[in-house]
């Protein structure tokens, strides 16, 4: 049998432990944050030309499609964040052990929900 013969994965069948799905979703959320600075960006800059473009600005982000895209963007944020305080942590030596690896990973996932929530109750429940 050649050795050097392509292999196929099927990624779908491969089951990846907690710990390697953060890493996935860091790099997801990563990726999902770089495509919405120029949104963010725009809409910054709409809401600076004047008191006209600031309330119609205003009016746009309290728009119920905009509400879900402005939670699905601070997810990504806060999960971005935090698995990346995680990983800068690991670059030190800190948490490489397999059961604190995965404590970490759960506490990522905790700290991402629980800064959601506050997100969410102080942006949208007045």
């Amino acid at each position: 049998m050649n050795k050097s013969a392509p292999v196929y994965l099927n990624l779908i069948k491969i089951k990846l432990p907690l710990t390697g799905v953060i890493s996935f979703l860091h790099r997801v959320s990563g990726v999902l944050l770089f495509f919405a600075i120029p949104v963010a960006l725009y809409l910054l800059q709409l809401s600076l030309q004047s008191e006209a473009s600031f309330n119609k600005t205003q009016s746009l982000l309290n728009h119920p499609v905009a509400m879900i895209l402005q939670i699905f963007v601070m997810s990504a944020l806060f999960y971005h964040l935090f698995a990346g305080i995680r990983f800068l942590l690991m670059d030190v030596d800190i948490g490489y052990d397999k059961q604190i690896a995965r404590r970490s990973s759960w506490l990522v996932l905790g700290a991402t929900l629980v800064s959601l929530l506050l997100f969410i109750i102080l942006r949208f429940i007045r």
